[in-house]
């Protein structure tokens, strides 16, 4: 994307930030779903309170974070002494559990070497369940409302453990929400028909639902979760004991009518911790263009600063103050079932530790606005696809993988049912940019298939939107296996079957890849293919002379 590029969609977004705080009626639900346009229409969560019509409420506060959550299992690694010591913090940690297997991307593929990835969603939560959360986070009239993922990264550790990359989702997002269990009253939210801002997930069905969200739209197997709230940031800041922060110029996070996290620092570097750590990760008015991009930019800014603190500071070799500071770390914390242990989260923060700052990156996901309202963003055609791809094929999104092995294929351990036994249903995205889809070009693919004894393949009638390559999905693993034999029998290769929640049964899509004949071509790769998208924008984890850049508007002399 082009400088100028960048900086009219920043300006943009500022101005839809700016217009909707005005009270300017956004056309959005006040359950962040779209109210019409392109026909996509959300829910509100369960006991919202949402009155019809009402204009969205911008709530203060969204926070996490991974520094904190780092922070917590860097101490229990260091803080696991005495068996009753241990089994007193086990008792304290509060899990609850991961989504139903049903659904769910597909489990890692072992590389050349038998290993595996590591991929841990870490949440912020909004919650105003407490005293402590309801000073911090403000809005009073929410106290005891759904939490909201407001902050949701996913943390990719390598299968050799060299490299990390952490991804941010906004939380205006829109996405499909899956269908969904609440952990504590077994309720079940049915999957949405429309799309939802991605920050309602949590309260619809827990970090589960969050969990469930991130597979449905990206395909990346998600083996934890880590969740914190406004006062396990704060706690964790103060363990550590202050997280370096630069500025480009004074700031203070006021605007004319009082909105801002109330962030006041002179410019250069800052060492935050207590609330003013919990106002630098809420600060949007006054970083860059005011938006969520830009708060998002400044919370990996802190994330790399705590790793470096961590490695740094020499207090945490205090047993008595490690002692103290475990207790609060459980303390702060919920994660999944598989993390139920102190030793589970000390292996958790050993694993963490192989990597070095310099081969961490960070970057947001690649977005566009919403069609329906600028101000909500979805994912970007094209460039936050090859991202998450980057993700599902380990490769590091910093271009400084050693060469690897090639992986063999792997087959499904599903068997294939008989080609005659299997509906196939087949889809014509062989359209470009330029180029309508080739008329008939889904039925020639059906019949291709009916020849090779697929007899009940039928041809979609209904329009597709194009697609690059041609792909074969399915929507559970009980089907997983029919949809490789259906790729192998038309010579495609098993790297075009993916798991997706958008189809019912076994679907090709032939793609413009693959617009004639009945061989489809041999996969050329482009020299670009496995380089990070320019709209990631990138911060490596080593830079410690990062700076946030100031709005104008909000400096002070």
């Amino acid at each position: 994307m082009g400088r100028g590029s960048v900086q009219a969609q920043q300006d943009s977004y500022r101005e839809g930030h700016a217009a909707r705080d005005l009270g300017q009626d956004s056309g959005v639900r006040a359950d962040g779903g779209d109210s019409g346009g392109s026909g996509d229409a959300g829910e509100p969560p369960a006991g919202s309170g949402a009155r019809p019509g009402a204009r969205p409420r911008r709530r203060k506060g969204r926070i996490l974070l991974w520094g904190a959550a780092a922070m917590a299992v860097a101490v229990l690694a260091a803080a696991g002494g005495g068996y009753l010591y241990v089994q007193h913090l086990n008792n304290k940690i509060k899990t609850s559990p991961m989504p139903d297997e049903k659904g769910r991307a597909a489990e890692h593929t072992p590389n050349a070497a038998g290993q595996t990835p590591l991929n841990i969603l870490l949440i912020g939560s909004d919650a105003r369940d407490s005293e402590a959360n309801q000073k911090l986070g403000g809005a009073r009239e929410t106290f005891g409302a759904p939490a909201k993922a407001d902050v949701q990264m996913l943390l990719h550790l390598s299968a050799d453990r060299s490299n990390m990359s952490v991804v941010s989702m906004p939380r205006d997002t829109l996405l499909k929400m899956p269908e969904c269990k609440d952990p504590e009253t077994g309720e079940v939210r049915p999957a949405s028909t429309g799309r939802m801002m991605t920050n309602l997930s949590l309260g619809r069905g827990g970090p589960a639902c969050t969990v469930a969200a991130w597979e449905q739209l990206t395909n990346i197997r998600i083996d934890h979760f880590v969740k914190l709230d406004f006062a396990g940031v704060v706690s964790m800041a103060d363990a550590v004991g202050g997280v370096p922060v630069c500025v480009d110029a004074n700031i203070h996070s006021r605007n004319s009518l009082g909105k801002g996290s109330g962030l006041k620092l002179e410019e250069g570097t800052t060492k935050v911790k207590g609330e003013q750590a919990l106002q630098w990760l809420r600060t949007r008015y006054g970083f860059e263009d005011g938006s969520d991009i830009a708060r998002a930019k400044a919370q990996h800014m802190y994330m790399n600063s705590m790793v470096r603190q961590l490695r740094e500071n020499a207090t945490l070799t205090n047993p008595g103050k490690l002692l103290s500071l475990g207790t609060k770390a459980i303390e702060v914390l919920e994660v999944d079932e598989g993390l139920n242990t102190v030793n589970k989260l000390i292996g958790l923060a050993n694993e963490l530790k192989k990597v070095e700052p310099k081969r961490i990156a960070m970057t947001t996901m690649p977005w566009q606005y919403a069609i329906v309202d600028r101000n909500r963003v979805e994912p970007k055609p094209g460039d936050a696809e090859q991202l998450f791809r980057l993700i599902r094929e380990d490769i590091a999104l910093d271009g400084k993988d050693k060469k690897k092995k090639p992986t063999p294929e792997k087959l499904s351990d599903d068997p294939a049912a008989e080609p005659a036994e299997l509906g196939v249903l087949v889809r014509n995205g062989s359209g470009t940019d330029v180029e309508a889809p080739v008329r008939g070009r889904a039925t020639a693919v059906a019949q291709l298939l009916a020849g090779k004894g697929y007899t009940l393949a039928a041809a979609d009638g209904l329009t597709t939107p194009a697609q690059e390559k041609t792909a074969v999905s399915y929507p559970s693993p009980d089907l997983e296996g029919d949809a490789q034999a259906v790729a192998k029998s038309l010579g495609l290769p098993l790297s075009s079957v993916k798991q997706s929640m958008d189809v019912t049964g076994v679907t090709v899509v032939v793609g413009a890849d693959w617009r004639e004949g009945d061989t489809p071509p041999k996969a050329s790769k482009n020299k670009d293919a496995d380089k990070t998208p320019e709209s990631a924008d990138l911060l490596n984890g080593a830079n410690d002379q990062a700076c946030m850049k100031v709005n104008p508007a909000f400096t002070w002399e």
